[in-house]
């Protein structure tokens, strides 16, 4: 999951003046770090296993959507879409690797990424030629080559707490003029990139369409599209903010630009639509597509103890936050595939799977273990459910009706409800 809002509270939290932690807590209760799933109060649910749940919201979906088959089927298309998440871009990168070994990686029609997602989103987008560069990125790169902290009054006086100048001259090396001529290329031929920033001033989501900056802006797009992916990774106090001159009626300004995880962690874009589809159903035209969705780390967060500091509370409450607003984003996402026809496919780090705590920290052994389980899961078949959060018997929301609880462990559960 991107962590850019939890870095920024973390960071800003530091630099406060006068912010001083608790004092240490008691030992943690023997129950503290079980996953909620596995704590089940058998009282709990009184009437409510009658009302409708995710699951029973999710198999009416599913009806809807096969409702919208038109008279005449579409031509197939494939899209991609690739949330934040700093390190844990590294899986997302195994999936496409190992997808590309199988032989039956799509060309995909449109692909959408925000952060750490927006630079695997231009690597696949340029296609299997580039996938040596994706392990490259996500299975050697250190922290050092993403950044340096700065020191002292340094950080506290200036934008930020780090410098992101590394990772500058990384997208540069991978975005080479060749490479976003070809972005240039594919766009022409109707296939579409984009990727998110938010407006620091304006304080709203933007969407990029790199691929007509790259067709539109000659020798002055390599510089533009590198701004655009340091700015969808730009975490808010922790990176600076990044500076977008913009020409409103003629005249110029500058606008500056962060995380596109601040205002949204995934979000998805149709292939080109053709001009006398754009007022018809979308089923019309995106009919028996597929609309893939890969996160940059699990669903649900590990459950853990937190520490009883106010930096620790605050920033694990952020992070849960950004969790949940992560599945709300994915659940919007299904409900789109759902009115449009489209199969929904959705992967992420398996739950029993031990990731590092960290996506800000980039050690190469953690990252290359997150990359190969990608790749092992989609060689294997096994990295596609087609159901959105909360429709598992593992993500049912737990009820109370008091404090008396059973443990009951829950096996991994990755295909749709029954």
């Amino acid at each position: 999951m991107n962590v850019s809002r939890r870095a920024a509270l973390a960071a800003l939290l530091l630099a406060a003046p006068g912010c001083v932690a608790l004092a240490p807590a008691p030992p943690t209760p023997a129950a503290a770090g079980i996953a909620p799933a596995e704590l089940v109060d058998p009282l709990g649910y009184g009437d409510s296993p009658g009302l409708p749940v995710a699951r029973d919201l999710f198999r009416v979906g599913e009806r809807i959507r096969l409702a919208q088959r038109p008279p005449v089927l579409p031509t197939k298309k494939s899209c991609l879409a690739l949330s934040g998440g700093g390190a844990y871009g590294a899986y997302q990168a195994g999936v496409l690797v190992g997808w590309s070994e199988l032989g039956t990686r799509p060309a995909f029609d449109s692909v959408t990424g925000v952060s750490t997602g927006a630079l695997v989103a231009t690597l696949a987008f340029l296609g299997p030629d580039y996938d040596a560069e994706l392990r490259r990125v996500y299975t050697t790169l250190r922290t050092e080559d993403i950044y340096t902290k700065k020191k002292g009054l340094k950080a506290l006086l200036s934008d930020s707490l780090a410098d992101n100048t590394p990772l500058r001259r990384q997208i540069e090396r991978v975005l080479t003029p060749a490479a976003v001529e070809r972005l240039a290329a594919e766009h022409r031929k109707g296939r579409r990139l984009y990727v998110g920033t938010t407006d620091l001033d304006g304080r709203r989501a933007v969407v990029w369409d790199l691929g007509a900056i790259a067709a539109r802006d000659g020798a002055a797009a390599c510089q533009c599209v590198t701004n655009l992916l340091l700015a969808s990774a730009a975490i808010p106090a922790f990176f600076p903010p990044v500076e977008v001159p913009v020409e409103v009626d003629g005249q110029r300004f500058v606008e500056r630009h962060v995380d596109g995880g601040v205002t949204m962690n995934v979000f998805f874009r149709p292939p080109q639509v053709p001009a006398e589809f754009r007022t018809r159903p979308p089923a019309e035209f995106l009919f028996g597509s597929d609309m893939y969705v890969i996160v940059a780390g699990k669903l649900y967060a590990d459950a853990e103890p937190v520490k009883a500091s106010a930096l620790k509370i605050a920033a694990g409450s952020v992070s849960t936050l950004i969790y949940a607003d992560t599945r709300a984003e994915l659940i919007t996402m299904y409900t789109v595939a759902m009115i449009a026809g489209m199969n929904y496919r959705l992967a992420a780090i398996p739950p029993e799977f031990a990731a590092p705590a960290s996506s800000t920290t980039f050690e190469p052994e953690q990252m290359a273990r997150m990359f190969e389980e990608g790749r092992k899961q989609v060689r294997a078949g096994t990295v596609w459910r087609d159901c959105p959060p909360g429709t598992l018997e593992s993500e049912i929301l737990a009820q109370r009706g008091g404090t008396k609880l059973n443990r009951v462990p829950r096996p991994p559960q990755v295909h749709r409800p029954d």
